[in-house]
């Protein structure tokens, strides 16, 4: 069974020429905005002043992700995974702080001056986090704030909107909306003391100038201050044949969930493609992180490499989905990894799961590399990918998480009071259809964030997981992976995996990795469960593993009572949670880590969402 286990599948791509490879083409970056963010607090009111039939914008968030290919990659697995728990502590290490971080009273009420009231409500926040030794940066749907590293909040909440440059979400007064925004990450770049912040835009608004077109929008900041300036670029992701795309196959189309990372030489995003109808699977979009500096002090703009990743599993089962980048931890200097950039002139990782439908678990995992990322300087950059397919573990599609029991204001309003969310016939507020206490949308099981030190990659995914006469849960299966290179030729072993289960009635879901230099690591999450509220907890993990308990770093304080899983929001009674989390490894050693809890704050009347924040000093 080990031997099984450890056996890897071959299918790699060959270095070819860039511009000689079809799923290679090359974008256009365009200088949008100036933004200073500035060193002001904005105070808020826990009352929502809105209008009721503009308040709420969904987003693609809830559209299913994983394509539904055949799995001709051999017969998919049928034994659900069993676990064993691992111990739930309450108290802390010394080693651990932390504090609460932004709101979903934060994100509906944030903005100034023409962005008061403009924010529509919003689940699920999402969680971007970046930070350096002075600061730390939040970004969530759709809302950002700056802190110090002791908590205090020294910028915020901004609307993102505003941050960007881009017309509110809405004008309440006259009805006008904005781009849809959604779906924020952060990076900091400890080589060049640069922050980077990035999201997806589709320009959709009845705003004035609106293209009708869909962008990834990168935010890079002019100093290692990020209350100071900085520029915010755009480009093109409809991939319709006009404005320099690619012509795909259904579209317009728009990059859902942009995911980022990092390697010496370049900045990374990549995206899940969706038209209207269909999914176009994973695009890979690579630029040169100095240019895209000095683009932002005013220098040209560099060439963006645009990968179309899509089959590149199709003989395993689907398109290619959710690809994570690598964030290298700063300061790591391994002998091999070093050898390797050297021979390939830069290698940026990245990791995905091949779980395609409709079998619901699957045993294999896939490890990408893009090489020559030096060439990104280049006007037309000479960078191929390569990709390996080995077998794992089992994961499979999780099921939605339980909570505790507590008080359901909005719930109880929604049935119990006559409201314009549920009018009746004559358009006289109604009363809504009995809603049951919402359970927790755990998504499915594609790659979480992934993060490489000492030659290692590390990747986690949300994974269904079932005692023998238990009901199922939601557990984390997490993968170990070192790279290696024989003739151009990219090879991936399982250095080490496992899982992480709580208690049998409880759930650990969205998980981050943030391993440092040394090869030390934390893994953070959310813990619910029927005895428990929706709060933030940590594991910690190396290159043997995770080891130790499950330590609860932000309790939860009450339970999830959000729009997105009543009726008339969502009929399932499933609501939306963290499509991700966020953790980030630190020169000095230690890790941030921030996850999606129920904090005991001033509320709206659509949701009580909150964030947590934490902090753990590694020995």
């Amino acid at each position: 069974m080990l031997a099984m286990m450890l056996a890897t599948l071959f299918l790699t791509r060959p270095s070819a020429q860039a511009g000689a490879d079809r799923h290679i083409s090359y974008q256009h970056l365009k200088l949008v905005h100036k933004a200073t963010v500035g060193r002001t607090i904005q105070h808020i009111s826990p009352k929502d002043s809105s209008v009721v039939n503009n308040e709420i914008h969904n987003d693609f968030e809830g559209t299913p992700k994983v394509p539904n290919g055949s799995g001709s990659g051999g017969p998919p697995p049928t034994n659900t995974p069993s676990p064993s728990p691992i111990k739930v502590v309450t108290n802390n290490p010394s080693a651990f702080s932390g504090f609460s971080g932004l709101t979903h009273a934060d994100q509906r009420l944030a903005g100034t001056d023409a962005y008061v009231n403009t924010q529509f409500s919003l689940e699920p926040p999402d969680q971007g986090l970046c930070a350096n030794n002075s600061f730390v940066v939040e970004a969530i749907n759709n809302a950002m704030a700056i802190y110090d590293t002791t908590g205090n909040m020294l910028s915020g909440p901004t609307a993102l909107s505003q941050f960007f440059g881009f017309a509110p979400e809405i004008d309440r007064n006259t009805g006008i909306t904005g781009p849809f925004i959604s779906d924020p990450k952060c990076y900091y770049d400890n080589a060049t003391s640069t922050w980077f912040l990035t999201e997806l835009e589709q320009d959709n608004g009845t705003n004035p100038g609106a293209t009708n077109r869909n962008y990834n929008v990168v935010a890079v900041s002019l100093t290692s201050d990020p209350t100071g300036a900085w520029a915010v670029f755009t480009y093109d992701v409809t991939d319709d044949g006009a404005n320099g795309t690619p012509a795909h196959g259904g579209c317009p189309c728009f990059g859902d969930q942009p995911l980022i990372g990092a390697d010496g030489y370049g900045f990374y995003m990549t995206t899940n493609e969706f038209s209207e109808t269909s999914f176009n699977g994973a695009q890979v979009y690579a630029m040169s992180k100095s240019r895209l500096e000095d683009a932002a002090h005013g220098g040209a703009l560099p060439t963006i490499v645009h990968i179309n990743a899509a089959d590149y599993l199709a003989s395993y089962g689907g398109l290619s989905y959710s690809l994570q980048p690598a964030e290298r931890a700063p300061g790591d200097n391994n002998a091999d990894d070093a050898a390797n950039q050297s021979k390939y002139k830069g290698i940026e990782y990245m990791m995905s799961a091949l779980q395609f439908g409709p079998a619901p678990l699957d045993d294999r995992i896939a490890v990408w590399a893009l090489t020559n990322t030096k060439s990104l300087t280049r006007s037309q950059p000479d960078v191929a990918i390569h990709v390996r397919v080995i077998h794992s573990y089992i994961y499979g599609q999780p099921p939605a998480a339980r909570q505790k029991f507590g008080p359901l204001p909005l719930r109880d309003y929604l049935y119990q009071t006559p409201n314009p969310y549920c009018p009746n016939a004559d358009s006289t507020p109604g009363k809504c259809p009995f809603s049951p206490m919402e359970t927790l949308n755990s998504n499915d099981d594609r790659m979480n964030q992934v993060s490489f030190s000492q030659n290692l990659l590390y990747g986690p995914v949300n994974t269904v997981i079932q005692a023998p006469g238990q009901n199922a849960r939601v557990g984390i299966a997490y993968f170990i992976v070192r790279p290696n290179w024989n003739n151009n030729s990219l090879g991936a072993k399982m250095y080490q995996q496992g899982y992480v289960a709580a208690d049998q009635m409880s759930s650990v879901l969205f998980p981050s990795i943030a391993v440092n230099a040394s090869g030390e690591g934390i893994m953070s999450f959310t813990i619910v469960g029927a005895h428990r509220f929706p709060g933030m907890a940590y594991i910690h993990i190396n290159g043997t593993g995770v080891y130790g308990n499950i330590y609860i770093g932000g309790a939860g304080q009450g339970l999830d009572d959000g729009f997105t899983g009543y009726v008339p929001f969502a009929p399932d009674g499933i609501a939306r949670w963290g499509d991700y989390s966020a953790a980030v490894a630190m020169p000095d050693g230690s890790i941030w880590l921030a996850n999606e809890y129920i904090p005991n704050a001033p509320r709206t009347i659509l949701a009580n969402w909150g964030t947590f924040i934490g902090h753990y000093t590694l020995s």
